[in-house]
């Protein structure tokens, strides 16, 4: 059995923290792609291990990446000046 897999099944993907940069970037569009429809139309199921995969990519990204640049239209201040 691949060690590279989480515990609880192949389902779930390889263990982000073993992805290099491109993949995890790769598997997070891929994710975000596919996020609608599973919402639509998954299973409960379905879509518990798509939140779940979600959370263990972005929390990835989040740690490699913890200043990543941020466009000032996406904070609330950015926000706030649209509105004006």
């Amino acid at each position: 059995m691949s060690t590279s897999k989480q515990d609880s099944g192949a389902a779930e993907g390889l263990d982000p923290s073993l992805l290099d940069d491109q993949e995890l970037v790769r598997e997070l569009e891929s994710v975000h792609r596919t996020r609608h429809d599973t919402f639509l139309h998954g299973s409960n199921d379905a879509l518990a291990a798509h939140t779940h995969r979600t959370a263990a990519l972005e929390d990835e990204y989040m740690r490699r990446n913890p200043d990543r640049a941020v466009t000032a239209g996406r904070t609330r201040e950015g926000a706030r000046a649209r509105e004006a």
